[in-house]
């Protein structure tokens, strides 16, 4: 079994365009390694070179083993775990941009569909370690050196999609709706929102758009709003903000209210969690 490493490169100065790399690493992780439950508020691709695990998101579980990919959507709740004797080797990019969605869906990929499996083993981990590099360089124009190989890694999709002949499901009308409404959120989630905001903002009735998200997410758009918002508090956390900046930070005007709900939803305060986090900073299950 190879040893466990880690190596992460991050991007200075990430753009604001259609597509910027924010990070981009590798590591070779120990058996059983976990990471979340989490949600991010960017996108996120790990590409398997070797090993097995579990993707976990939106209530299915993904086996993933050497060429397959998964994608994060921010918003999203996940989880990952590697194999206990197989433990996966896995490169990844962390990427933002408002095209993002669009390019992903083209490829077929959405949080229904967030898994990809490619034969080019060669091809996709230089093109994912190149990028690594470029970072690690950080010379004057990494940010679009880094562009370059994320567009060429996603053309890379779409060209192997295409050659194993892979229909991409298109979505319903309903689950676009559904979709529109988990972005929005994602986007949204702190600022002092409402549902009947969303559903004017999006152009749906109220009550239309409550009961279809409930039906595609086990969630009302509050409850998942909510789940947002916990979970983003939780990585706030872990930086060096007050309690008061964090409620802030996620919606909430009164600090008081947020640490109920914050108990409410995790069995502890927030301060609790900050000390547990603090006395177990490898814990990646809190």
């Amino acid at each position: 079994m190879a040893e466990p490493h880690h190596s992460v490169a991050f991007n200075p100065r990430p753009g604001k365009g259609e597509l910027s790399v924010l990070f981009s690493g590798n590591s070779q992780t120990r058996p059983l390694h976990k990471v979340g439950p989490q949600v991010l508020d960017y996108y996120l691709v790990h590409y398997i070179v070797a090993g097995r695990g579990t993707f976990r998101c939106m209530g299915h579980e993904y086996h993933l083993e050497r060429g397959g990919s998964f994608f994060i959507f921010p918003g999203e709740l996940v989880s990952y775990e590697s194999d206990e004797t197989d433990p996966w080797s896995y490169r990844w990019v962390g990427f933002k941009g408002s095209r993002a969605d669009e390019y992903l869906y083209a490829l077929g990929i959405s949080q229904q569909q967030p898994v990809h499996a490619t034969q080019q083993y060669r091809k996709m981990n230089a093109l994912f370690r190149q990028l690594e590099l470029t970072l690690h360089r950080r010379q004057p124009h990494c940010d679009m050196q880094s562009q370059g190989y994320l567009r060429l890694l996603l053309a890379e999709y779409a060209a192997q999609r295409l050659e194993t002949d892979v229909p991409v499901e298109q979505s319903s009308g309903i689950q676009q709706q559904v979709e529109q409404a988990i972005r929005w959120l994602t986007l949204q989630y702190h600022q002092p929102i409402s549902i009947e905001q969303m559903a004017q903002s999006l152009g749906y009735h109220r009550t239309h758009l409550s009961k279809m998200f409930k039906q595609h997410t086990g969630m009302s758009p509050m409850n998942f709003l909510l789940k947002i918002r916990m979970e983003r508090a939780k990585l706030l956390l872990q930086e060096t903000l007050t309690i008061e900046q964090v409620a802030s930070s996620v919606g909430f005007s009164d600090p008081l209210y947020f640490s109920k709900q914050f108990r409410k939803w995790f069995g502890r305060s927030p301060s609790d969690y900050r000390q547990d986090q603090s006395n177990n900073p490898y814990d990646c299950s809190r």
